[in-house]
């Protein structure tokens, strides 16, 4: 979490630095390395909780909070106007992004509102979503090829739409399974 505030001002500083006709380039490598770095060692960080078996109730709040948080970060600096890159992320994908981020922590606080407690099971789609989304934005960042780049945007909002219907469903079975547990303790305690 404390390189995201890194990345965003390298972010910021390049493009005013392109804005000013002098593009100062080790910026953005430095940006594109933060946002490489934080990715690699979320992903290794992760790993090494797994195999040792120290996953902590903490670490299991920070972890998606801090990808999403560097996410969305850098899904809002990228989709700006800006002269600074040759592409910006589509207006579109961005809300898409944050609409299904917003529309989980919001079912995620209704759940816990109601059940009193929230499951929240990593899925596969939801880790391959998260790494096309890092793919299009260093696809930004470096630059890359344009004409594969609304193909992997495309790929990208297809699994955040997908992971979206997936975590839908988890929590209508949650709140499905807690309203059926309800009866059979109330109907216990009568008799």
């Amino acid at each position: 979490m404390l390189f995201i505030p890194l990345f965003i001002l390298l972010i910021l500083y390049f493009d005013k630095s392109v804005t000013q006709g002098e593009p100062d380039i080790p910026l953005r490598w430095c940006a594109t390395a933060v946002f490489l770095g934080i990715f690699l060692l979320d992903a290794l960080d992760g790993y090494a909780a797994r195999k040792r078996r120290e996953i902590s109730r903490l670490g299991t709040l920070l972890d998606p909070l801090a990808d999403k948080a560097m996410l969305l970060s850098a899904l809002v600096l990228l989709s700006l106007p800006s002269t600074a890159f040759e592409r910006a992320l589509p207006a579109w994908f961005v809300v898409l992004v944050i609409s299904r981020d917003v529309m989980l922590v919001g079912g995620a606080l209704i759940i816990q509102n109601i059940v009193g407690t929230v499951i929240v099971r990593p899925r596969i789609s939801g880790k391959v979503t998260t790494f096309f989304q890092a793919i299009v934005i260093l696809w930004v960042l470096l630059n890359l090829q344009k004409t594969v780049f609304m193909f992997l945007v495309g790929i990208a909002a297809g699994l955040t739409f997908i992971s979206a219907v997936q975590y839908i469903i988890d929590g209508i079975r949650q709140l499905e399974k807690a309203n059926h547990d309800t009866p059979e303790k109330n109907n216990r305690a009568r008799f």
